[in-house]
């Protein structure tokens, strides 16, 4: 058995980039997330929010993030979401796929999709503990 939250499509308030008098500046930067987490967080026999893993949390972080300055790159607001979700012990493995729209002519979204599995997750763990 295997379990997962998903976030998609949650809008950042987001400065991101450096842009010429000619680029096409972004009008919107997407996230998507996936969490992978034990299933005994998910599959549970009582309706309570002591089972479940309360993600309200991580999401407000995450928007503190974003928020709270300017990034050249996506890379960099995603390593900091991956330590964001390294935090909690119960996340098991993160896909994070940040997007952003448009990208030529008024068209296109463009994305960089990162995968962190379990060990690599560890990793991040044991360095944030330094």
């Amino acid at each position: 058995m295997k379990s997962t939250i998903e976030l998609k499509n949650l809008e950042l308030n987001l400065s991101l980039g450096t842009y010429g008098p000619d680029d096409v500046v972004p009008d919107v930067h997407l996230l998507h997330l996936k969490l992978t987490i034990d299933p005994k967080f998910v599959f549970i026999d009582t309706d309570c929010m002591n089972h479940v893993f309360d993600y309200d949390p991580l999401i407000a972080e995450i928007d503190r993030l974003a928020s709270d300055g300017h990034y050249h790159t996506q890379e960099r607001l995603m390593t900091r979401i991956t330590a964001a979700c390294a935090a909690y012990e119960v996340i098991e493995a993160v896909e994070i796929y940040l997007s952003k729209r448009p990208v030529l002519r008024d068209s296109g979204e463009l994305g960089v999709r990162l995968n962190v599995k379990a060990e690599e997750l560890a990793e991040v763990r044991s360095l944030m503990k330094g």
